[in-house]
């Protein structure tokens, strides 16, 4: 009996019909996540996949996380969703729980969210693209149910030659490119595969070659990657001038803006202003199509904001944007604080809110806008953490360090902890390296905390104590803080030796601190 025989007519059916992209009414229903915090916890998830002939559906998040609160405002609310994750053994990962970090390492994920479908076998078939809007991950979720084969095996057909069917071509055009975490290919290498699959797509899904072009287009860089044609530029305009490709490819265009721009198109050359002037006009609809979320239509602000600073200094305080663009931020900004009422769908829009302010050089409302928003957030040492940005921007280095201080204080989960506590850490060292004490008390905090989580040493949290220890020999580079790592390196020795030895965990730990080098 194949995998999928229950549940692969259905979905067949439901992938001929056409996609609609009115919000889904919200369901007073949820999804039945079965909470994993072990491989204890998957073997069990597992087992009731392959007695239940279910694929299982992995998803790995963070409470404080804007863009898995965008997941739950936006997708895992919704009433087909709801039905969907019925034929599947739906799993949910918090990065905070204890073993978490070390299930990240086990599934390849780094990234919050990062959303997988597995077969019941435990091998993988795909990741959802959870930069695109509800309607297209469903279909993706689809695509991955009714075919059963895995997006790897597609990938290695395509790259043979093999004909592919237009359904096996989407789960390629929609796969997670930026969550693969090189499980199909290399970071450096994407670009030219995308490019090679969007040449090998042509006249089967013209859909998906489209949006394998745009996607080939944004993941290069400024020439290192996909170089630029004539047949590119007209295929670029093309959908920037017809709303409903626009709209299909929307999540490419507000993520790729920028991208995309530079990679057609020279600084100060008429096709750069021309082709500004087309990405205007799509990002406008865009912004004002209410049958996106407000966080795409947030998303497709924020890209005019920066193609309105393309031609300027990445760094620049206060860009010269038109007032026109300028109290349209304003206004836009203040229209979705006022009308948000999901906590879910505020942490992830007011976050983004404050960062599109930011660009456009409105410092002042960005920091009203968080300070305002602090009570109301689930996860406020988020928005804290912006503050302590925003502030180090515009050099006030001491408010910067006491919000950094603060959010670290107020944050909560031992991998969050030890993720705002290498960025206060981070921060302290650049804006205050003179303060010796401070720096050493923040470090052994770090590393006491890290002794009492066995996912320690695992993904993100490992990778947050990593930059502790890289942030330390950049401080001591001359020697002048040798005593300080002496006794941080003796304090990290007491507890790397009770570290296990599996997974390289312990020699990760004794890897955090170099040895002072001894003085001839």
């Amino acid at each position: 009996m194949k995998l999928f025989s229950l549940t692969a007519l259905a979905l067949a059916l439901a992938l001929t019909t056409p996609l609609t992209h009115a919000a889904a009414p919200a369901s007073s229903a949820a999804v039945a996540w079965l909470p994993a915090a072990a491989d204890a916890d998957i073997e069990r998830a597992f087992a009731q996949a392959r007695a239940e002939k279910k694929p299982v559906l992995l998803y790995w998040g963070a409470k404080w996380c804007p863009p898995c609160n965008q997941l739950k405002a936006t997708l895992f609310n919704r009433q087909d969703f709801i039905e969907l994750t019925q034929a599947v053994v739906a799993v949910h990962v918090d990065g905070d729980n204890p073993g978490a970090q070390k299930l990240g390492t086990r599934f390849k994920v780094r990234g919050y969210p990062t959303v997988i479908l597995f077969k019941a076998d435990g091998s993988e078939i795909t990741r959802l693209p959870g930069e695109a809007d509800a309607p297209q991950v469903i279909r993706v979720l689809q695509l991955g149910l009714s075919g059963g084969r895995s997006a790897k095996a597609v990938l290695a057909d395509a790259k043979a030659g093999k004909t592919l069917s237009a359904n096996e071509w989407r789960m390629l055009g929609f796969y997670s490119w930026e969550g693969d975490e090189q499980q199909l290919v290399p970071a450096n290498e994407r670009p030219g595969l995308l490019a090679q699959l969007a040449v090998a797509s042509k006249g089967v899904d013209e859909e998906t070659t489209t949006r394998l072009w745009l996607k080939a287009l944004a993941a290069s860089d400024e020439g290192k990657g996909v170089k630029p044609d004539a047949a590119l530029q007209a295929l670029t305009r093309k959908v920037l001038a017809e709303p409903a490709l626009a709209r299909t490819h929307m999540d490419v265009l507000t993520n790729g803006a920028n991208d995309i721009v530079k990679v057609l198109s020279a600084a100060g050359s008429p096709e750069r202003a021309s082709l500004l002037q087309a990405f205007e006009g799509a990002l406008k609809r865009l912004e004002v199509d209410m049958t996106l979320s407000r966080a795409d239509r947030l998303g497709a602000l924020l890209a005019r904001v920066q193609l309105g600073r393309v031609e300027q200094p990445k760094d620049a305080l206060s860009p010269t944007l038109s007032p026109a663009l300028l109290k349209e931020v304003s206004e836009h900004v203040a229209r979705a604080d006022r009308e948000i009422r999901d906590g879910y769908e505020r942490q992830a829009v007011i976050t983004s809110a404050a960062y599109v302010l930011g660009q456009a050089g409105l410092w002042k409302e960005s920091d009203e806008l968080l300070k305002s928003n602090l009570a109301k957030s689930h996860s406020p040492y988020y928005l804290m953490s912006q503050l302590g940005g925003n502030a180090r921007k515009q050099g006030r280095k001491d408010e910067a360090l006491r919000w950094y201080e603060e959010a670290f204080n107020k944050s909560e989960g031992p991998a969050t902890r030890l993720q705002w506590g290498s960025g206060y850490f981070n921060a302290l060292v650049d804006l205050a390296p003179q303060d010796q004490a401070r720096i050493e008390k923040t470090a052994a905090q770090l590393f006491s905390e890290a002794s009492k989580d066995k996912g320690a040493f695992y993904e993100r949290s490992a990778r947050s104590l990593q930059r502790v220890g890289t942030k330390l020999a950049d401080w001591n580079k001359d020697g002048q803080h040798e005593a300080v790592l002496a006794r941080l390196k003796t304090q990290l020795n007491g507890i790397c030796a009770k570290v296990e030895t599996a997974d390289q965990q312990r020699a990760t730990c004794e890897g955090l601190i170099k040895a002072p080098a001894k003085k001839s």
